[in-house]
């Protein structure tokens, strides 16, 4: 139950980070450039998103909705291969501690980061819609932030707590 908790908690924080930084695996398509350069002009990593995005053209051409769905499932497929930090915490060692944990820190923060800037794009925002998704969002602000100060305490606390 606990490492269900924990992977629902890094999994969105992790997901905002890898989107701005991984490369995309999948492979240009040059007959729907066209229609990627279009549904990319509204992202704010336009390069990246053409690059993970080009292998839906010849499916979501112009549909919004395609390219929403495209979208979402490159990012979880991108979030479930970040189970390698997961890894990392379940497998930290005396040697690599402090890298470790710092590399994870790192991680969490920009995660945290991305979270406020998205719900500063809500702040003009009003209505039923928009009030779920901002206490969503901050909900997992707060889980976030909590990661990280358990995080630092990790930090804190040294490798000495690995061998309890």
């Amino acid at each position: 139950m606990a490492r269900v908790k924990y992977y629902s908690i890094i999994v969105p924080m992790l997901l905002a980070w890898l989107i701005t930084i991984l490369p995309s695996r999948a492979s240009p398509n040059p007959n729907g450039d066209g229609y990627v350069r279009d549904a990319c002009s509204v992202t704010r990593y336009p390069d990246l998103c053409i690059r993970s995005l080009s292998s839906f053209s010849s499916t979501a051409k112009h549909s919004p909705s395609k390219w929403a769905r495209a979208g979402v499932s490159v990012a979880i497929g991108e979030a479930k291969r970040v189970a390698r930090s997961l890894y990392v915490l379940r497998k930290l060692s005396v040697r690599d501690f402090g890298s470790q944990v710092e590399d994870v820190a790192t991680w969490v923060s920009a995660a945290l980061t991305d979270e406020d800037t998205c719900l500063d794009g809500f702040d003009e925002q009003r209505g039923k819609r928009i009030k779920p998704l901002i206490n969503r969002v901050s909900n997992v602000t707060y889980m976030t932030s909590n990661a990280l100060a358990l995080i630092n305490k990790l930090a804190t606390a040294g490798p000495e707590c690995l061998k309890n």
